[in-house]
């Protein structure tokens, strides 16, 4: 069942997105196999227009957003650009229910960068970090604080205006993963303004791997020099003179070498599919659907780790079962129904190809399968 597909938490689809994945990379396989000498102004200019979409998705400035391989990559070469002071002798903040791979680099920065990663922990049976237990452990010591939107474990969204007046309280530079929600829930990175912004385009995207984007705001631009640089980090690429290397005056500082083009071109089409719907309408649709798969979980006694606001939360249910989710997901996708999980929770994200018959066989398979 095409329509019973719960993964958008993790990959995206759109209808006839085989098609036109087919369609764009047929195209780039012409231009890049022909004889001639077309084939970097094409896939510049379409590397251009993945950007353009991404600025359009978050608000952003002209000249503030490039291309990175994944968030983890992004927030290296974030943290690796700051001025020395930015960072050194102070805490790194962020929350224990954060995407584990960032705590990761963090971990190994710290030491390197001269700070102190600090990591807000989850309450005693808590299933996400409460928002005012972030503000807490928010002093004017926080040099950075990287705020997870939407939790890839609970869906539980933050209150990002609240915490982004009580961070600019504080002084810190402040930068928001934003990859559960992106394409989904509507993002400004100036309202409330953001430092610096990190996705990928998968997820609700429905892009590839390897298309993730780096937002920073001009000011900060300004204060970084990227650790990580080359040709492509100067005003003029083809300026080849040793010695006179300077930073472009814009986002471009924060490219290398010559950039990795195929991950933005495969998730164009998706973000020119974005780009043609009505927003609203998609979300509205999840609502309806999320609403429909908790009033059934309630009705089957599953215990539900997601926030029942949706003022809190993301695009997705996660239900903690009494028995392994594998066991579940494995029994599920023999009836024809994409889910995950993680340990014994199960994960369920509708999205557009979701149809409301789809959540019916969701809901009728929790009930064979989930109680155990």
């Amino acid at each position: 069942m095409d329509d019973a597909y719960f993964l958008y938490h993790s990959i995206g689809q759109y209808p006839g997105k085989a098609a036109a994945l087919a369609r764009i990379m047929a195209d780039f396989a012409a231009v890049w196999g022909a004889a001639d000498d077309a084939q970097w102004g094409w896939i510049l200019s379409r590397r251009a227009a993945f950007v353009d979409r991404w600025r359009a998705i978050l608000n952003a400035p002209e000249a503030s957003v490039t291309t990175c391989e994944n968030v983890t990559q992004g927030l290296s070469m974030l943290m690796t650009a700051l001025p020395p002071a930015a960072l050194k002798g102070k805490r790194v903040l962020v929350a224990a229910d954060c995407f584990p791979s960032n705590h990761f680099l963090l971990t190994r920065l710290q030491d390197r960068l001269g700070f102190t990663l600090d990591t807000v922990p989850l309450r005693q049976g808590a299933a996400w970090v409460e928002d005012e237990d972030i503000r807490a452990r928010w002093g004017a010591d926080v040099g950075l604080a990287l705020l997870t939107w939407v939790s890839s474990t609970t869906s539980h969204r933050i209150d990002l205006p609240a915490l982004m007046a009580h961070g600019r309280q504080m002084g810190s530079i402040i930068g928001v993963d934003v990859t559960q929600g992106a394409g989904l829930l509507p993002f400004d990175v100036t309202e409330p303004a953001v430092d610096f912004t990190l996705s990928t385009s998968l997820k609700w995207m429905c892009g590839t791997p390897g298309a993730g984007i780096l937002h920073v705001a001009p000011p900060l631009i300004a204060r970084s020099a990227p650790e990580l640089c080359g040709w492509f980090s100067q005003p003029d690429p083809f300026n080849w003179a040793l010695d006179r290397f300077s930073y472009a005056p814009d986002i471009r500082r924060f490219d290398n070498g010559t950039p990795g083009c195929v991950a933005a071109i495969a998730s164009l089409p998706a973000l020119d599919w974005h780009a043609g719907q009505d927003g609203a309408a998609i979300l509205a649709q999840n609502r309806r659907q999320t609403a429909a798969i908790i009033e059934a979980a309630d009705a089957l006694g599953l215990d539900l780790v997601t926030p029942r606001s949706e003022a809190a939360r993301g695009g997705s249910v996660m239900l903690r079962l009494n028995r392994p989710a594998a066991e579940v997901v494995a029994a599920l996708r023999a009836d024809g129904i994409a889910t995950d999980g993680r340990g014994p929770i199960l994960r369920a994200s509708p999205g557009i190809i979701t149809s409301d018959a789809g959540v019916q066989a969701l809901v009728e398979g929790l009930a064979r399968h989930a109680r155990g």
